[in-house]
Parts: structure tokens; sequence; C-alpha cells
């Protein structure tokens, strides 16, 4: 696994080609930081990747706003380490 101990944040991971690049991040061991503001995608992306035994968490942020995008890596910060 050659992203195992790694904490990748994707953005647009609800669906399209951030989908793929989640679940693949996952796969190599990676926990995710699964971002989109299509909350139903990226907490059905979270769900499959947990339930293939990976590690992943939702977070909702808009990342042109640095409110979001800062609140996003806290999460990620408290969640993974």
């Amino acid at each position: 696994m050659r992203l195992a101990n790694k904490v990748a944040v994707i953005t647009g991971a609800g669906s399209g080609f951030g989908e793929g690049m989640a679940r693949r991040f996952a796969r190599e061991g990676a926990a995710v930081v699964v971002n989109d503001i299509n909350r139903d995608g990226g907490l059905r992306v979270a769900n499959a990747i947990q339930q293939d035994g990976g590690r992943a968490v939702y977070v909702r942020a808009d990342i042109a706003q640095a409110a979001d995008t800062k609140a996003m890596i806290a999460a990620a910060v408290k969640e993974f380490g």
C-alpha cells in the first residue's frame, strides 16, 4: 500500500473523477477526506470506502470560501491526526 499512513483531502469527491481518486487513494491505504458540496454524493462515497475497509470521512465545504476550507482541514486533522 503506497499511501499507508497518509491522509488525502480530495475535493469534488462526490462523483466523477474526484470519486475515482478518493476510492483509489483509499485502496492504496490513505485515510480520505471526501469533500463535495453535494452532501448525498459525498456521504455515498465516504460510506462506500468505509464498507470496503478503508478510512474516510465526508466534509462538506465550498473550497472557494476560505472559512470552509479552513474548517475542512481542521476536520481532517481532528479525524485523522
